[in-house]
Formats: C-alpha cells, structure tokens, sequence
C-alpha cells in the first residue's frame, strides 16, 4: 500500500525548488514565457502551431548548449493534454526505455490517452536502446521528443531520424539574452524581483557578450553576481542602470538594501567566453572545415580566426598540420610546389618547439597556404583512377613493356624512343593505351608555377595526339534515319514545344523564385497569387518545418487548392486565404493566436501579383510591413505592355498602306493608356514602389520567345466582341473598332485566320524578376 505523500514531503519539494539554480528556477513554463528561437516557434511557424493544437509529431531538437532545448521539451509538457514521460539517456538503459514503453500502452489502454517521451542528450543512447525504442516510435505507442548536442544525422539511429522532425535551435541573440536577464531580475518568485538588485549597463553588456548565446551561462553567471555581492543601505534604484523608478514596475521589494552588480562584479563572474567546440562534434567537423574553405579562399583573416579558434578550444596542433599537408596537396598542388616543404618543415619545427611557442609555426603555415596560388589540379588523378576501376582492361603498348625479359621472345619494349637522345629530353610517342588516346587527367592551372609549364603541356600534348592519328582519316558519323516529312517536322518540333515548353517555362520561373528568396526550412511563406499551386506546393517542400499561407484571389482557387491540400496533416497543410492583396492585414489577423500576435513573413513570393494591382505603390509598402527583418520579396511579373504584338505575326500588305498602318496604331494604343493598371507600367515603376517602401531591389528582365498554336478558339477570343464572351476586358476587335470600321475588321480578322489558323508562332514576352530586401 502506498502512503500517500504528508506536509513533510510537500515542504520537501519546496524546499528543493527554491534551492535550485537559478537557471532551473527561470526555466519557461510556456510559449509566451519561451524567449528566442523564432525561426521554429515564432507566430505561425509548425511547431509553435503543433504545440498550441496538441498534435505534435515525433520531433528531435538539435543545437548548441543553453538555448532552450530541455527548455522547450518542457513547455510541451506543461501545455500538452498527453502523458509525458521523461529519461536522460546518460542515466537510462533499455530497462527503463521498457518501462516507458509499459506505461505508455497501460495510458493508451486504460485512457485513449497519447504518451510523450522526452529523451535528453537522445545522442548517448546506444544502438541497442535506439533499437528498443525505434519500433515503439514508428507504431506511435510514443511520440519521442529527442534533444541533443551532436548533429542527429551522424549521432542518431537512421530509422529514428527518419521517423523524425529536426529542428535546430540557434544560439541566442543578445536581445534574447537580455531578455532572459530582465526576466530573472523582475521574476518574484524565481527570481530576483523581490531583490533591489541594480545591474550597471555595461556590467549586462559583459555578461551577455561573454555567454555567446548560451542563456544558461548568463543565469549562471548573473547568480553568482547577485548572491556573492553583499547589499548596501541605499534608495530603490530601477533593475538595469540609471533609470527612473517611474518605469520600474516589478513587484514591491522585501529588502530595501540594494545590490548593486558593477563592471568588475560581472568580470569576476564570467572570466571567459564559452566557446562551442568538441574534438569529435560538429563544432570541430564545422570548424576545421571553416578553416580550411578560408584557405581555399585565399583569405588570410578567416583563416586565422579558425585557427585560433581551434587553438582556443585546445585541438590537436598535429590534427591541423595533418590537414595542411592535404590542402598543400590538394588545393596547392603544382601552383606552389613549396607549399608542401613549408608545412612539413613548420610541423617539424612544431614537434621541437611545442606549445606555446609552436604557434607561431601553426601560423606561418596558415598564412603561407592562405596566400598562395592556388590548382587543384592533382584531381586528375580521380579521373584515372575511375577510369580504371569502370573502363575494360587495357594493355600496356608493346614498346612500353619490360624488355629485360621477353624482347626477342615476344618484342617487348621494341620501338620505344628514349626522350633524352632527343631535343629538349622530349620525343612525342604513345604511352596511353590504343584505347585512350587523346584521354585528358591533367589540367594546369593558370595560377604560379603551373601558370609556366601549362603551354609546354598544351603543345606537347597535341603534338603527341597529331602523331599518334598521323595518316587516319576520321569521319562524321553515319546517320542512320532521315525523314522529308516536312509537314511531320513542324507537327513535331510544336509538340516538343508547346506541349512540354509550358510546363518547363513555368517551372523555370517557379525555381527562380523560390532560389531567389533563399528559402530555409524553418521560414515562413506568403504566396502572394497562390491560384494553381504554382509555387505554394513547392514552398512547402522547401520549408516543412516553417509554414505557407497561399492568397488565393477567387473562391474557387482557394477551394481547388484545400481539396489537394487534403491529402496531408492539418498541422502541415498551407493557410489558405481567399481575397486580394489589400485584404491581407484583416486576413492575417484571423491566423494569429493571439490580437497582439503580428505575422512576419521570411518571404513573401508571387507570379503575377502586381500585374493587376491598380496602385503598386501602396500594395509595396503593404508588403514590406509584413518581411520580417532579414526576409525577402520574390516576384515574377509578366509585363503586358512588352508582350507580343499580334501585328508582328501576319504579313499586312494585303490590307494595303493605310488600313495596315491603323492597325498597328490601334494596337500600339493598348499598351498607352494611363488608366489601364495592367499596362501603365514597366520595371522602373516596380523598382520606384519598392525602394519608396524602403527595401532593396533588384530587378532583372527575362525576354522569352515560346512557340503557341494559334487555334480557332484563341482566333475567336481575339476577334468576338466583348460584351458577346461576357468577358470583362475588351478585345483585340474592340481595340481594333476605335480606328477600323466593320467592313475593315471583317477584313483584318479573315487575313489572320488565312495566315494563322493552326499553325504555331513564334510569342515573345517579358518577365521582371523582382527582388527586394
């Protein structure tokens, strides 16, 4: 029989809360207490969105100590309906793992209740523990909420990756992390708010600068400041610096003495930087490959930050040696042939000299090989060697072969001409196989050493393949098909064209504007002008763990596209949103969990969403209140008055001089009216909207020719009055009438249909490709 818990335990318990650290004390207890990490839980991201539903997938937290990993694990724990579970994977083993199990299945049974198991540091478990729990996390027996320091693609079992969303936590910004330090100092109750604690700016300043990003560093550090300082007899100062106590609106204060935390405090708490590094990690994978891209770069600065960081953090000095042989190798090669000699003597002298003087010959070589010419020209040598292992045998040429054995046997060797009996030690003769020749594995480059001996190496080179070809003819290849269908060569070139061309054009746009808007995986999306799908379905590929809202401009586009969004989990489905652009701010408002709550987009993408749009201006500054700080706006827009003119497609001389020249003039006319929003602009007056809305822009200009079959629909669309189609815009023939009479019109439409009717024309248009920051 178990006893139920008295006051003594009660007391207990409090008694160990308030004993904790003060970085356990201020642990987040909910989202809106959670400080940082906006990129996966900022207003409409999917995991903020997950958590605030209860329909939270198996997920594995990944990032750098103190940013809020564990943190945020138990804000699930507080905020879901579940029955949470929670093992340290450096204390449990597969018993313990079992026993989860147990009681996650006696919840399911018993409650129709879902279990969530919270593994910290999830990297330590062994394959055996990751096996027992995997087959547990696929029949959904858990949901597993995984944190770790390590990356997970290397640290975790594969199948739990897979079965798995990763977020990354960055380190946190020093906003973050002065707002971390103001909410311990106000906090009563965990904090110090019933403290008259004074902190001067430039002793925060310290405190947050040397964290790095680390929250628990500076709790840990502001702690030791607060308690280590005995307090003075003084008035109530505010909490950070020389503010008025006017702003102060912390609890009332139980001990008027004030604690007052000054620069030398803050120094003596926080001595030195934390700096992120493991010599098995990522940190150390991350870094040396940092280092060595600087080198590559030929950039001296970045190189010796790396290498001083990894001296910091106490690496290995013969690791990075090591490491400079091979970029001397590799990425210097021929260009400096003395690289080599320089790092191996620097590692030589380094192993009689040692720390710390030794550094000085870490950093001759770095500079060395960071200045140097640069070939990577010993890749050749892969070439070969695919060569060898993909390619058919090959002999070696009977005058190459050993002729101290066979020569009067088999006439080994027999042939071969010895290069120093010639001219400059050189004679040219075959050494490639019969097979290869003209086979090329060496490229000079055109930077120092190699820059001298490239032309020698060119002539020789051809000089060697003129003799080895002397005297054969070489011919075209046959051909093996011919057709004179020419009526078959225009069916097929149109089909190859036409019926394909659309589709690849508009993925062509749809990849140049998702590139251009540098899309990440935890961002957040507007599709400005959804309608097909075009972009959305590929932005949510591209940002799984952020989120889409598609604005669709017509009812039955918004519904077309919640039918296909049917198919996936609501948590993951795009917002979608049925109006226009100026409707946004109110459409917006209904996705936002809280009135307060404002969406900021890391990119807002659109094809055509500023064709129509009468005053560009205005839905640019619209759009630039929405970007979050470092997004981006990527457009395509079509610009009508660029496009082709049906003129140009038909020969006018049979209409004769006069009625030719009004119709151009009619048509030209489109393209001129100031009141017309889908014609009266071009690319300056897109660029002009954005930069008066206070962004960067960029605008490049694509001028595309597609081939289009003129059909007798599209010949009747141009030609059929508006007001008989029931279309809103006027026609090609309403245009044509302010200049042309009847009798005219009739004669122009039966030229275009004698000369166009089912017959494929060239169609030039113009795409401006806005980007804007």
């Amino acid at each position: 029989m178990t006893t139920p818990p008295d006051l003594f335990d009660h007391q207990r318990q409090k008694l160990i809360e308030s004993e904790q650290p003060l970085a356990a004390r201020m642990r987040p207890r909910t989202l809106d207490e959670y400080i940082g990490q906006d990129h996966i839980v900022g207003p409409g991201r999917l995991l903020r969105r997950a958590i605030q539903a209860d329909q939270l997938s198996s997920v594995i937290f990944y990032g750098p100590p103190g940013t809020g990993k564990t943190t945020l694990a138990r804000v699930i724990a507080n905020t879901t309906s579940a029955h949470f579970i929670a093992l340290n994977a450096v204390l449990a083993g597969v018993k313990d793992i079992r026993e989860s199990i147990d009681a996650a299945e006696s919840q399911r049974g018993l409650y129709g209740r879902k279990t969530i198991l919270f593994v910290d540091e999830v990297h330590r478990f062994n394959r055996a523990q990751q096996d027992a729990l995997l087959p547990h996390v696929e029949n959904g027996t858990v949901i597993l909420i995984g944190a770790t320091t390590e990356n997970p693609y290397f640290s975790v079992n594969r199948p739990l990756v897979s079965r798995s969303r990763i977020f990354q936590l960055k380190p946190l910004t020093e906003d973050d992390l002065y707002g971390i330090a103001r909410q311990a100092l106000d906090d009563p109750e965990r904090g110090y708010g019933k403290l008259n604690v004074v902190i001067d700016d430039d002793a925060l300043a310290h405190l947050v600068d040397v964290a790095n990003g680390d929250a628990r560093a500076l709790l840990n550090a502001l702690e030791l400041a607060v308690e280590t300082t005995p307090p003075a007899e003084g008035d109530r100062l505010s909490v950070i610096g020389n503010q008025s106590s006017e702003t102060d609106h912390r609890s009332p204060i139980t001990d008027n003495r004030v604690i007052h935390v000054t620069l030398a405090v803050a120094e003596e708490s926080i001595q030195q930087r934390a700096v992120l590094y493991d010599k098995e990690g990522d940190y150390h994978f991350d870094t040396i490959s940092a280092y060595i891209k600087s080198l590559r770069g030929s950039d001296p600065d970045a190189a010796l930050y790396w290498l001083a960081k990894m001296v910091y953090a106490g690496e290995d000095p013969r690791f990075m040696f090591r490491r400079m042989l091979i970029f001397a190798g590799e990425d210097v090669g021929l260009a400096d042939p003395n690289a080599l000699r320089v790092v191996v003597a620097a590692a030589e002298a380094f192993d009689r000299v040692g720390l710390p003087e030794g550094r000085f010959h870490l950093t001759t070589a770095t500079l060395y090989l960071a200045t140097a010419p640069k070939s990577n020209s010993s890749m050749g040598f892969f070439d070969a060697l695919g060569v060898v292992e993909n390619e058919r045998d090959a002999d070696v040429p009977t005058h190459l072969r050993d002729a101290n054995r066979d020569k009067e046997g088999f006439g080994h060797g027999e042939g071969y001409l010895y290069p120093h009996a010639y001219r400059d030690h050189w004679v040219a003769q075959q050494y490639l196989p019969e097979s290869m020749q003209g086979k090329v594995f060496y490229k000079p480059g055109d930077q120092g050493y190699e820059k001298e001996i490239r032309l020698q190496v060119v002539r020789r080179r051809e000089a060697q393949l003129a003799a080895m070809i002397e005297g054969e003819g070489v011919g075209p290849p046959e051909v093996l098909t011919f057709t004179g269908d020419r009526a078959g060569r225009n069916r097929d070139q149109w089909l190859e064209r036409t019926v394909s061309g659309a589709g690849q054009r508009l993925a062509a746009v749809r990849d140049r504007v998702l590139d251009a808007a540098r899309i990440q995986r935890h961002h957040l999306l507007l599709d400005l002008n959804a309608a097909s799908g075009l972009l959305t379905w590929e932005a949510l590929r591209r940002a799984p763990e952020g989120g889409v809202v598609a604005l669709a401009r017509s009812p039955q586009d918004a519904d077309a596209l919640r039918q296909q969004a049917e198919r996936l989990p609501d948590i993951e489905r795009p917002r979608i949103l049925n109006g226009d652009i100026n409707d946004l701010p109110d459409l917006l408002a209904t996705l936002a969990a809280r009135p307060s709550d404002s969406l900021l987009f890391d990119a807002i993408v659109g094809r055509n969403a500023l064709t129509r749009h009468a005053d560009k201006p205005a839905a640019a500054a619209l759009l630039a209140s929405m970007l979050a700080a470092s997004g981006a706006i990527s457009l395509a827009e079509t610009v009508p008055s660029r496009t082709q003119r049906l003129y140009k497609l038909v020969d006018l001389t049979p209409l004769g001089a006069d009625l030719a020249r009004r119709v151009e003039e009619s048509e030209e006319g489109i393209y001129s009216r100031p009141e017309d929003p889908m014609v009266n602009w071009d690319e300056d007056d897109l660029r002009a909207a954005f930069a008066a809305a206070g962004l960067e822009v960029t605008i490049e200009s694509q001028r595309e020719e597609s081939e289009v079959l003129v059909t007798a629909e599209v010949l009747a669309r141009w030609f059929t009055p508006s007001a008989a189609s029931g279309r809103a815009r006027p026609s090609y023939a309403d245009h044509l009438r302010a200049l042309l009479n009847e009798e005219e019109l009739t004669q122009v439409g039966d030229l275009f249909r004698k000369a166009l009717l089912n017959r494929p024309v060239p169609w030039k248009t113009t795409t401006a490709f806005i980007t804007a920051h």
